[in-house]
């Protein structure tokens, strides 16, 4: 099927009742370290049956290459979009978001096929957007927050011409994972985003930014001082891609194994493990304040909102990389201490020290914040629900582990390929969770009460 949008007419494929519009620009070719800029119109009709390139970005690290898919394609047409309809008018939208620690993932994973969503009548479009230093490292010549402002040129685009596809601009729902989450999280607190959706789904992520001139900025100087270039934009532009990459995870390595990230500078750390060296950025600009505080003042307050968690998030850091079991009693209290926290906490949880300090870290970083939002949302007059999600993996150890819901939520798990799932994923729960998605995305509401100060409610998949 054939179709105009900003750029020129593109041809799709339909499946089964669905089409699927692939790799479609929805601006440049990144320039250097520059804001997203204008798509450049094409010359005939642009094939969009096959996925776009993916942002650069290095191949996960052992053992999670074997857990978590991450295809990798080359191209210079980064900034992209895939688009699954099942055509007529006045659909919902739903723009997902990818996770990956902001510095990975894309949307040409399987498990982000939205087939299943336009099936049930839902036009959902997944995007890339700028990774790495290159889309979120603080370079002083350069506007900040660049993958954000990605994420914002997609949102404008499907406001300009989701209507070609079926879809209603005026009833967007954004949601993402970790990362995803993060960006969705910030984007509800951004004045530069308003109008541009009216739903969102934070999933396993939390309401935080860190100040521009803090770890961010010391990050980015890193990489630049071990490539032996300036931390600017024609510095770091100097550079080949493939060299810029090898050393942002070189940096990244070292700061997720560093016994004191302190050494470093760098006050960004997640418990359990996972340092995320990259982060959005305060920057006065584009964001203001921390995000949390700013839908606590009401940035949100017409967004309806659903957030939640794995029940068993930091699983997936701390088990197959072995660090939940070398935790000793007796590391477990200086871990906690490193980490900005009582060691007396430890007395509230039970199970080995590897277990203890990977709940504690669960909790901290993903389930606290998540419960965070919802109480922002709901004391600033907006509306929030809230979901944990609760089915273990057969691998042993892995439990609820972080990114687990994934494949349920998109009614992908037919077609999922990682250890995680084993060999009989329960369909009826992907069926319950996709359905729950869908409710939301047409209605505002998924299927459960409000979360309240009071009543506390949670959806327990």
């Amino acid at each position: 099927m054939e179709l105009t949008v900003e750029g020129g007419p593109i041809r799709g494929v339909t499946t089964g009742g669905v089409t699927a519009y692939l790799g479609i620009p929805y601006a440049g070719t990144p320039v250097g370290y520059e804001a997203p800029q204008p798509v450049v119109a094409w010359d005939g009709v642009r094939d969009a049956t096959a996925f776009g390139p993916t942002a650069p970005q290095p191949p996960y690290d052992p053992p999670f290459d074997v857990l978590l898919a991450n295809p990798l394609s080359d191209g210079d047409e980064t900034l992209n979009l895939n688009v699954w309809t099942p055509g007529g008018e006045g659909r919902p939208v739903m723009v997902w978001i990818h996770g990956g620690a902001f510095r990975n993932g894309s949307n040409s994973i399987p498990a982000y096929d939205g087939s299943a969503f336009a099936r049930d009548g839902v036009v959902l479009v997944g995007i890339n957007y700028r990774l790495g230093v290159q889309g979120f490292g603080v370079v002083p010549d350069a506007p900040s927050n660049r993958g954000l402002l990605d994420q914002l040129a997609a949102l404008r685009w499907v406001r300009d011409n989701i209507a070609a596809f079926g879809g209603d601009p005026e009833q967007v729902t954004i949601f993402g994972q970790s990362a995803g989450g993060m960006s969705v999280a910030t984007l509800l607190a951004m004045p530069a985003a308003q109008g541009l959706f009216q739903r969102a789904i934070v999933q396993s992520g939390s309401a935080e930014a860190v100040a521009l001139d803090s770890d961010l900025a010391l990050v980015t100087a890193e990489v630049a001082k071990r490539l032996g270039v300036p931390a600017t934009a024609a510095g770091l532009a100097s550079v080949s891609t493939a060299e810029l990459i090898a050393v942002q995870q070189q940096v990244s390595a070292e700061l997720r194994a560093a016994p004191d990230p302190a050494r470093w500078g760098v006050t960004t750390v997640q418990a359990g493990g996972g340092i995320m060296p990259l982060f959005p950025a305060i920057d006065g600009e584009l964001v203001h304040q921390q995000p949390l505080a700013a839908i606590a003042a009401g940035a949100a307050a017409g967004v309806e909102v659903m957030a939640g968690a794995t029940r068993h998030e930091f699983n997936l850091f701390t088990v197959p990389t072995g660090i939940a079991a070398g935790i000793t009693a007796e590391a477990l209290p200086v871990l906690l201490a490193r980490a900005g926290l009582d060691p007396a906490l430890a007395s509230e949880y039970t199970g080995t020290p590897g277990e203890i300090f990977t709940a504690i870290s669960s909790d901290r970083a993903i389930a606290q914040p998540t419960v965070r939002l919802a109480e922002a949302q709901q004391a600033a007059g907006g509306t929030a629900y809230v979901y944990e999600f609760g089915w273990e993996s057969p691998l042993e150890g892995l439990r609820s582990c972080h990114a687990l819901e994934l494949p349920f939520v998109f009614d992908t798990l037919a077609t999922a390929t990682s250890p995680l799932y084993g060999s009989e994923p329960p369909q009826e729960l992907a069926d319950r969770m996709h359905a729950a998605w869908v409710s939301f995305a047409k209605t505002g509401s998924p299927g459960w009460s409000p979360y309240e100060p009071t009543t506390r409610a949670v959806q327990v998949f």
